[in-house]
């Protein structure tokens, strides 16, 4: 979330950098302002009466000893008045915090100066693009087709044994599903990930010290006996090692790497853009995660694009980056680039991956800080990215690598399938 003291000192700034993303925060801006001012100003009242009670009973000590019992008996009278009123002004000062924190809850992040504005998807700005869109035989075939063709995916067996968005990956569908994680895994170790296994359930805290909680509640599977959260990216899970951590500034930057099915509602997603593998409940994904120096973040996030399209240039799909504008953006994030392959069969682009930078706003949450070389605790930056998700990514290799004779797997995958074609 945001520091309190920067939207304190910049009410104005904040109020601007929200418009880019089309909120009219200028109410809740001074809400929480204000709420701040009747927190610190209770909090002192706090502190001078504790203060003022603490001195008098060190005076009844002294009283006490000199023999002056009927003096120390008054100022007891007075001390039980004051544990009171403190007792008051606790419950007050806590009050207002959770009141504060929960409004704070609702101010997403501060876009960065270089997100372009806008309101739509269709506003956001291509930075880059490239691959040769293939020209496929007559006859191509969309990926839920395909599966079918080749008894590779079942659509239908999962909605049996769950419901609808949790596909049944089947013989060669599987193994290349596999493929594509341990595919993944290697060019993510190779760059400097290390490798964690981390659980696929989280708690409260968790889901809000990276920001889907209470933004994403909705969206999230929640087991209400144990009040856990199925993880909708391994984000959550990896990005909350570091909760409550301070590191010292020589164990920056943090690189870390992840695979893990991962679980949305997608509640009120229908209609043709989410048939087959292009929106699904259950998925899955390998993750990157970064906790960087603030100086570096900007560095480290151009970084993880460039990760990225080298994997897309290794597996030869067209692809393009856009910089999200201010109405695209996630709640948490500070710049997001989001990475489409092209899928030639539906003739059109599928969002595969998104790489940002959240600045100081999960770390803010989290209390992820490092000690300065000056000795100063300071709140680390965090970033993440999609390296990659599976199923677009396997939406577009089973598109646009389909011929007559079957579909060809791409060279850089073959050592990991065992196979060249699925026919």
């Amino acid at each position: 979330m945001l520091q309190i003291a920067f939207i304190r000192e910049n009410q104005e700034k904040v109020i601007k950098a929200l418009a880019k993303r089309n909120i009219d925060a200028k109410s809740v801006v001074e809400e929480v302002v204000q709420l701040d001012e009747n927190r610190r100003a209770t909090q002192v009242e706090l502190d001078n009466t504790l203060a003022e009670s603490n001195k008098l009973s060190k005076d009844i000590g002294e009283l006490m000893k000199a023999g002056e019992k009927s003096k120390a008996a008054i100022l007891k009278e007075k001390t039980v008045s004051l544990k009171e009123k403190s007792k008051e002004l606790g419950e007050k000062a806590e009050a207002l915090a959770v009141e504060l924190t929960n409004k704070l809850y609702t101010l997403p992040n501060l876009p960065a100066d270089i997100v372009p504005e806008g309101k739509t998807p269709d506003d956001n700005l291509n930075v880059f693009e490239e691959g040769d869109i293939p020209v496929l035989h007559e006859g191509a075939q969309p990926h839920w087709e395909l599966v079918k063709k080749y008894d590779i995916i079942d659509f239908e067996l999962g909605v049996k044994i769950a419901g609808a968005g949790f596909p049944v990956y089947k013989g060669k569908g599987a193994r290349l599903q596999r493929a594509l994680i341990n595919y993944f895994l290697d060019k993510n170790t190779a760059a400097g990930y290390n490798e964690v296994q981390v659980p696929h359930l989280v708690n409260e805290a968790s889901g809000y010290g990276t920001g889907q909680l209470p933004d994403k509640e909705g969206q999230m599977y929640h087991s209400t006996i144990d009040d856990l959260y199925l993880i909708p990216t391994a984000e959550v899970p990896v990005t909350n090692l570091f909760r409550d951590v301070l590191l010292s500034e020589t164990e920056l930057p943090v690189l870390y790497t992840a695979y893990t099915p991962c679980f949305r509602r997608e509640a009120g997603s229908y209609g043709a853009h989410v048939r087959g593998l292009n929106r699904l409940h259950q998925f899955d994904k390998v993750e990157i995660v970064r906790v960087e120096h603030p100086d570096n973040s900007y560095a480290a996030l151009d970084g993880m694009v460039e990760h990225v399209k080298d994997i897309l240039k290794e597996l030869k799909l067209p692809y393009r980056v856009l910089r999200l504008c201010g109405g695209d953006m996630g709640f948490t994030s500070a710049l997001t680039y989001d990475f489409e392959v092209f899928s030639t069969a539906q003739d059109r682009w599928l969002e595969i991956s998104s790489v940002s930078n959240f600045e100081t706003f999960q770390s803010n949450r989290l209390k992820l800080r490092f000690k300065d070389k000056d000795g100063k605790n300071q709140l680390a930056h965090t970033l993440n990215g999609s390296s990659l998700a599976l199923p677009r990514v396997l939406a577009g290799i089973l598109e646009n690598y389909q011929t007559p004779e079957g579909i060809v797997i791409p060279e850089v995958l073959r050592p990991y399938c065992g196979f060249d074609i699925i026919n």
